[in-house]
């Protein structure tokens, strides 16, 4: 780690856990910026997928048998 970041990172223990969280937070918004190649790569993914599908090329599997492997006994 760099110097700041190490400063940084034991400044952070001093914090409440709200602090913390509240920390966490602003760094998460912050990296949260859209790309704009990435969201074409993926409409043009979705838009593959969706005429897969509307072409019976893509399997698929109703909610009930999706949520039927997650449940507990």
């Amino acid at each position: 780690m760099t110097t700041l970041t190490e400063k940084l990172a034991a400044q952070i223990r001093s914090l409440s856990d709200m602090e913390k969280l509240h920390l966490v937070e602003t760094i998460l918004t912050d990296l949260d910026k859209p790309d704009p190649e990435i969201d074409r790569v993926w409409a043009n993914e979705a838009r593959k997928r969706w005429a897969a599908y509307l072409g019976g090329r893509a399997a698929s599997e109703d909610y009930q048998t999706v949520m039927g492997k997650y449940r507990h006994p």
